[in-house]
């Protein structure tokens, strides 16, 4: 089976390579199929992008797999300015690369104490020949799964997730860009059993 990843990002790819690892699916990327098109995210959750890029990119292939992230900082209002939200990569509006990311949230951490708890929220969708699916976890349960974000950046890096190198695990308290990439820092073992039922269920797998 073919699934198009909505993404350029090769960590993403790589996620969802060992997520579904047991299944016997070839991963195509946007690259791959030559798409240079996206939609505009109008969506006020993870979910909702996700779902919105899904969608478009159904326009492209019968299978596809779109994936949104808001991170968020636990001791701030949820409607701070300062939250980075849905915003990840563009705070006020501009579009970072991956070196910039590090040292834009850098010094806001610094601005907050340099040190803070953070989580994400993902949002996944799926589209399978005309009909679409979502999953996404509430706050509180992605809470579960929090982490610390520090001013002082790790000296390695991961390709598509900057943030990585300033993002602590709090049981390790390695740098999640120091961690075994078999062990995802962000999903526990109970959330990936959920995220991998959604994907069987929406992709008939």
């Amino acid at each position: 089976m073919k699934v198009l990843i909505g993404t350029t990002n090769p960590s993403k790819v790589e996620r969802f390579q060992l997520l579904l690892k047991d299944f016997n699916i070839d991963f195509l990327t946007l690259n791959d199929l030559n798409i240079k098109t996206e939609p505009e995210e109008t969506g006020q959750t993870p979910k909702e992008n996700a779902v919105i890029k899904a969608k478009y990119y159904g326009q492209f292939f019968d299978y596809v797999i779109c994936n949104d992230s808001g991170l968020y900082f636990d001791d701030i209002s949820l409607d701070d300015q300062r939250q980075p939200g849905l915003h990840i990569r563009t705070p006020k509006g501009k579009r970072l690369n991956d070196e910039a990311m590090i040292d834009y949230y850098s010094q806001l951490i610094h601005s907050l104490g340099g040190k803070v708890e953070a989580l994400y929220i993902d949002g996944i969708a799926v589209y399978n020949q005309g009909k679409v699916y979502s999953f996404m976890e509430s706050y509180e349960d992605m809470k579960k799964k929090s982490f610390y974000m520090v001013e002082k950046a790790s000296s390695l890096r991961q390709v598509g997730w900057p943030l990585d190198s300033i993002s602590i695990n709090k049981e390790t308290n390695q740098y999640f860009v120091e961690e075994d990439n078999e062990n995802d820092e962000i999903m526990n073992k109970d959330y990936q059993e959920r995220l991998i039922d959604f994907f069987k269920k929406s992709l008939n797998i």
